[in-house]
């Protein structure tokens, strides 16, 4: 349920953009291709790279953050997403119109690296960003993680993983914590165990004979991510699941889903939010029953205006102080 606290912000702050014209045109320092840590290969070191998007006009306070962490099936994608959008001018620049840092980073993709890889990635991210807070004026107890379909699973687990051992690898930076304080999940999966197959075996050309059958792009990803069908690796499935590590201490959750999604079951949010809610823990939850696996905009836009202010309120309420 959307919560009133929620829905007045919105309101309030709608009415304030109109009154002091919220989309002009802010001035962006981009540091681009900050490496966060790095790891060897058979082919040499891999750096792991973010970029990092700050107003030109440094704030008196310190900038709460939000990471984005792209999507792909874990197998494509990248950080460069962000600066195409805000040069574009799409609507991420909005993020750093209302005050925030903007973290965009790569992660190591399943074809180099089998989970939990991937989440272990995303918590030396963000605590590089942690270390880094002073040199950047941001402030390590206001980070949210916001991500869509594959990002949207990792930005979900990091939210409920803090301190799971499996899941924190051997980190850089241990001193700081990997928590985060706000997290957004669009359209991402939460229980790998409860999506029926579409093939119960390894990903090889083989299996491309299954490709009309339901959720067959699904398997395929997963089953990749995993080194193995999800039924002959339920240990590493279940910790890979967010639903797996919720506790009452988790952050706010802002979930929203497609109806029409063919690629993520829309039961995969639906059973987040019910997991969530039986912790105890603050979910905003949002159905939308024209959209399947893409919220972008009617002029190109990877994310419509209206998606980008919806995720911009939700974090105005938590990670910002009132």
């Amino acid at each position: 349920m959307i919560s009133k606290r929620f829905l007045l912000l919105n309101l309030g702050l709608a009415i304030l953009c109109l009154a002091s014209g919220c989309d002009r045109q802010t001035k962006i320092v981009t540091h681009k291709n900050l490496e966060y840590t790095s790891y060897a290969t058979k082919q040499g070191k891999q750096k792991l790279l973010l970029d990092l998007f700050l107003p030109e006009q440094k704030s008196s306070q310190p900038l709460p953050v939000v990471i984005y962490i792209h999507g792909g099936g874990w197998l494509s994608g990248s950080k460069d997403l962000c600066q195409k959008n805000i040069q574009k001018r799409q609507g991420m620049e909005k993020f750093i119109q209302r005050g925030y840092a903007l973290a965009c980073i790569n992660y190591r993709l399943s074809d180099r690296a089998l989970f939990p890889a991937q989440i272990q990635d995303a918590k030396t991210a963000v605590r590089w960003l942690k270390k880094n807070a002073n040199k950047y004026n941001l402030n390590p107890d206001k980070i949210g993680a916001w991500g869509e379909s594959a990002g949207g699973h990792l930005s979900a687990l990091l939210g409920t993983s803090a301190g799971v051992k499996e899941l924190e690898g051997n980190p850089k930076n241990p001193q700081f914590s990997s928590r985060v304080q706000a997290v957004v999940n669009l359209f991402g999966p939460t229980d790998f165990t409860k999506v029926p197959p579409a093939f119960d075996q390894p990903y090889t050309p083989a299996v491309e004979k299954y490709k009309q059958r339901p959720w067959y792009h699904y398997t395929k990803v997963t089953n990749r991510l995993l080194g193995a069908p999800v039924s002959k690796n339920l240990k590493l499935a279940n910790l890979a699941n967010p639903i797996t590590h919720i506790d009452a201490n988790d952050p706010p959750f802002l979930v929203a889903h497609g109806a029409l999604d063919e690629t993520v079951p829309l039961s995969q949010s639906e059973l987040l939010v019910k997991a969530l809610q039986a912790k105890g823990v603050e979910v905003t939850y949002i159905q939308e029953p024209k959209r399947g696996h893409y919220f972008g905009g009617d002029k190109g836009e990877y994310f419509a205006p209206k998606y980008i202010d919806m995720m911009l309120n939700f974090f105005d309420t938590h990670l910002k102080d009132r």
